[in-house]
């Protein structure tokens, strides 16, 4: 089984930054994708961004100009560099990682990290 921490989290001032990091361990094999989530309370959980172990990224619109995504295959931990934030990237995020499973990709989730925007 794969499990997942992240840390890197807290206060920060709107326009600041933060990096997350999620370390994952217990994979037999190279996790094909790994990314983040965030979800406040009441709201479905949203795509931040993700990455292939190929390189391909995907990004939400109203982050991607602002975010960064990269990951170590030989540390097994995926990063998020968030730049410029604002009120509205305050959440709770999640790191995720899909696997194969029996039909389909199976994903697995960290405890998620919150990140707060205010002054």
């Amino acid at each position: 089984q794969v499990q997942l921490v992240e840390s890197g989290g807290g206060l920060v001032q709107p326009g600041g930054s933060l990096r997350l990091s999620c370390a994952a361990s217990g994979s037999r094999v190279t996790i094909p994708r790994m990314g983040w989530y965030r979800q406040v309370p009441g709201n479905q959980r949203e795509l931040v961004a993700t990455m292939t172990k190929d390189g391909t990224t995907n990004y939400l619109d109203s982050v991607k100009d602002r975010v960064s995504i990269s990951r170590d295959n030989a540390k097994n931990t995926v990063y998020l560099q968030m730049n410029s934030l604002k009120p509205e990237d305050t959440a709770v995020y999640y790191c995720n990682a899909a696997t194969w499973g029996i039909a389909s990709l199976r994903d697995y989730w960290g405890q998620g990290t919150q990140v707060t925007v205010s002054s």
